[in-house]
């Protein structure tokens, strides 16, 4: 009897959602065990539906796909995320593996790459499809830094408004920590100004539900 892969689906976009599932369920060791619109449900109700893998969208309401899979794989480690999304952009692609992301799928590829994709995780192999890997060239001259995920932790608190101390405290690390990742993340991105900050976060999905059209 073929072992089944629990597969829940989170994408802001009902009918992306739907066609997705409508493929993955055309294969016969694949299950989908739920399909939802925003992170902030996917961090919900990881535990009662219990997926092997997670298809994460990048850019959705209430919470963003960088931030959910940050807490997700805080809470359960062994957990498998896939980002499926649209854009090819390195920093897109550079912040979610530093995020924990295991794979990341441009979502205009064939049907059998996210298949290959998701056979791939559960190896426990990371996967980038082809696109993907085009534009995260290493020996780029321009690749910035990636930034960790505690950076992009604090990056997030930085850019929600929140003072130095404030950040201290809701991580419970010290000030002086704080001022030390916020050097290195102006330092990586070559951004001086916390509007500069801002605007990075917005940019590159790691601010989400501000009102920006994405």
């Amino acid at each position: 009897m073929t072992n089944m892969v629990k597969i829940m689906i989170v994408d802001d976009h009902p009918m992306v959602a739907k066609g997705i599932q409508s493929i993955l369920e055309t294969y016969e060791d694949i299950t989908i065990v739920g399909t939802l619109h925003n992170g902030q449900d996917a961090v919900e109700q990881v535990a009662y539906l219990q997926p092997d893998v997670i298809l994460m969208d990048l850019n959705m309401p209430k919470l963003g796909g960088l931030s959910a899979t940050e807490i997700l794989l805080e809470r359960y480690p062994s957990l498998r995320i896939l980002i499926l999304s649209m854009h090819d952009n390195p920093q897109y692609i550079s912040s979610a593996l530093s995020h924990g992301a295991m794979g990341y799928v441009l979502k205009d590829v064939p049907t059998d790459e996210i298949k290959l994709a998701i056979d791939t995780l559960m190896r426990g192999k990371h996967y980038l499809c082809t696109g993907a890997e085009g534009s995260l060239n290493p020996n780029s001259d321009h690749e910035r830094e990636a930034l960790t995920g505690r950076e992009q932790t604090i990056l997030l608190c930085l850019a929600q408004g929140q003072s130095n101390k404030e950040v201290a405290n809701a991580l419970d690390i010290s000030v002086r920590t704080v001022e030390t990742h916020r050097k290195n993340i102006k330092r990586k991105l070559g951004i001086s100004s916390t509007a500069g900050l801002t605007r990075y976060a917005l940019d590159h999905g790691v601010l989400q539900g501000t009102g920006t059209n994405l």
